[in-house]
């Protein structure tokens, strides 16, 4: 081009903005078997002094229980439930099976890959996750969602994506996290698109520390100083997701939390200086921990109550042995609701 020619000038392409994960339906399971926290002292070698800490102080009292329920009957009612709002002639492209203990069934047995064959999904891509132990649900959908963006599409015309969660305390050396919790049975799922009608999601934080990687090998004093930083620690995570997601603490309508226990709650609320009633913490004497399911128990509990506001913003919360701490900030979006 010589000097004197005319110059064209364009302008830059405007950036395609992300495209949003929604939450089309979530669902949960609870076996129906529910005993007192007291009738596992045997099977777990606890001492009714023990055990009395646990209801006093943590807060636990009744808990889902059924040994003689198959893996795969305890994940079946959520995840069918969930997939009841696949639109017709849709296909789901992934299933994620996102679990906390590591070996959930004999090593021959590939539990998403068996799920997936139960539900029908032919073609589907099914794989595990769980290195961030109980914030692996949580996981799983950023994980899935990211895969759907990287699939492509049309708005309105991208795929679908299943994350399924759910497992059982099938050992006394599972089922009892020391000082700290008595796990339970659940199952939970949701069904994912992008810039579908569902909950949004607005933004995911994420931080593990890994000088306690080795949860039950740690020390006396590596147990007091993770103990002494947990609040803090979560209350960082949360503050961070909220900004990520263009919001402040106090426009957040409620904290669906893991049920972990009332104590480490306690700590945490004091930390965030908000009244109690801003966590829901309803469930943990009700249903105890149940791995990386809680947080969405705790969503079907308050949406079946009819307490999720359409447009309101809510924070999920979830903590990791290992450790990860983790928070997802969504804004719900009921039947008929805003969009």
């Amino acid at each position: 081009m010589s000097p004197t020619s005319p110059t064209t000038h364009r302008r830059p392409p405007h950036p395609t903005p992300e495209r949003r994960v929604t939450l089309e339906r979530i669902e949960s399971y609870l076996p129906e078997r529910s005993v007192r926290i007291e009738e596992l002292g045997e099977r777990l070698g606890l001492r009714r002094a023990e055990l009395g800490v646990f209801r006093k102080f943590y807060g636990l009292d009744t808990l889902r229980f059924d040994p003689e329920l198959p893996l795969l009957d305890l994940l079946r009612p959520a995840a069918r439930g969930a997939l009841a709002a696949l639109p017709t002639g849709r296909r789901v492209g992934y299933l994620a099976y996102a679990h906390v203990t590591q070996a959930v069934a004999p090593a021959h047995v590939d539990i998403a890959q068996a799920v997936t064959e139960d539900l029908g999904l032919t073609g589907a891509e099914a794989f595990g996750l769980s290195h961030q132990a109980c914030v692996s649900s949580l996981g799983a959908i950023e994980v899935l969602g990211e895969l759907l963006r990287a699939e492509g599409g049309e708005d309105g015309e991208g795929g679908y994506a299943l994350m399924v969660t759910g497992e059982q305390a099938y050992s006394p050396i599972v089922q009892h996290v020391p000082n700290t919790s008595i796990m339970a049975d659940a199952a939970a799922s949701c069904l994912i698109t992008l810039d579908g009608e569902g909950d949004v999601v607005r933004s995911f934080a994420v931080r593990t520390l890994g000088e306690y990687a080795q949860w039950l090998e740690l020390t006396a004093e590596q147990n007091t100083e993770f103990g002494e930083q947990y609040g803090s620690r979560i209350a960082e995570v949360i503050h961070q997701a909220c900004a990520e997601a263009g919001l402040t603490f106090d426009e957040i309508d409620l904290v669906i939390p893991h049920n972990v226990n009332k104590l480490a709650w306690r700590q945490t609320i004091k930390e965030l200086e908000v009244a109690p009633e801003k966590v829901f913490l309803d469930n943990v004497p009700r249903y105890s921990h149940t791995f990386a399911s809680d947080v969405f128990v705790n969503y079907t509990t308050l949406r079946d109550a009819g307490r999720l506001v359409d447009g309101a913003h809510y924070l999920l919360v979830s903590v990791g042995l290992g450790a990860t701490f983790g928070a997802m900030v969504i804004t719900h979006r009921a039947a008929g609701g805003s969009r």
